[in-house]
């Protein structure tokens, strides 16, 4: 079975309305109709741009008043969901929750459905600056083109939680991330590409470009989509399907082949995933 993903190269800039923001949006999204997408993944924090929209009295934004616009990025990105028949992986927005703030990655389903994925590992910054709170739990998604998982930026550093992720049967992870210079930028792709080679799965990852003059740690971004693959002989030699240009405003599609995946997993060059000693260090959670 093949699936087709976009992922969207997000340009954060100023903005003055809450309906910009929904025509940004609705520019990529009808990209990804255009090219026939399944699944059309957005960056993590992509939507602080609505922070640069200030408020009546022309006073900044901060992060503890993104939750206030909830209840229309929901309605909107639903809506597009529903109305192109694509799963919409819509980035991370922040959320209040019993007046704690979560980052939190959201699905979109074509059927109107909207589930969530909390951010399980937090930067120094979410959590000094922003007073971030994590996760606390890893879910994994059942849509008609398979299982994926969403882990966002940090948490794609960390290989326990997606050996946990394989374990619950997801192929396909998708990674929203946000990053300011070029370290942050390769830590992420850097252990993508493991997770891709430790779990045989694919990886699909995007980042914001652009910048927020007005916003609070949204001023540099350096950002880059691209679908990553296990290395092994039916996938690129270097693990890259496709990618895009650094910090250019764009979007990539690629075609995702999960009996490829199956092939491998048996009859690789390389059979990671069935060859970790489950008896040495046993898979937290195993699917079910």
């Amino acid at each position: 079975m093949k699936l087709r993903v976009s992922a969207v190269q997000y340009h954060l800039h100023t903005i003055s309305s809450f309906e910009e923001f929904a025509k940004q949006c609705e520019h990529y999204i009808k990209t990804a109709q255009e090219f026939e997408a399944e699944f059309v993944l957005f960056p993590e924090f992509f939507t602080t741009q609505l922070l640069s929209i200030r408020d009546e009295q022309g006073h900044n934004l901060t992060i503890q008043d993104l939750p206030s616009f909830t209840e229309k990025y929901h309605a909107l990105f639903s809506q597009l969901a529903q109305e192109t028949g694509m799963h919409i992986i819509g980035g991370t927005h922040v959320i209040e929750r019993e007046g704690r703030l979560y980052n939190v990655a959201h699905l979109f389903y074509p059927d109107g459905r909207i589930a969530g994925q909390a951010k399980l590992h937090s930067t120094p910054t979410e959590v000094h600056e922003w007073n971030m709170h994590k996760g606390d739990k890893l879910n994994v998604f059942d849509t008609d083109r398979g299982r994926i998982a969403i882990l966002t930026c940090y948490d794609i550093e960390f290989p326990e939680i997606v050996r946990m992720a394989k374990a619950k049967g997801a192929d396909v992870i998708f990674c929203p991330s946000c990053t300011d210079d070029r370290h942050g930028f390769h830590r992420v792709r850097y252990t993508a590409h493991a997770r891709t080679i430790e779990n045989q799965v694919y990886v699909v990852t995007t980042g914001t470009v652009g910048s927020l003059p007005t916003v609070d740690f949204m001023r540099a971004n350096i950002g880059q989509a691209a679908v990553i693959t296990p290395n092994d002989i039916p996938f690129p030699p270097k693990g890259i399907l496709c990618e895009g240009e650094l910090n250019h405003d764009m979007i990539i599609t690629a075609d995702l082949d999960l009996d490829l995946l199956y092939k491998v997993r048996e009859k690789g060059s390389v059979t990671t995933w069935r060859d970790r000693r489950t008896d040495l260090y046993p898979d937290w959670e195993t699917s079910d």
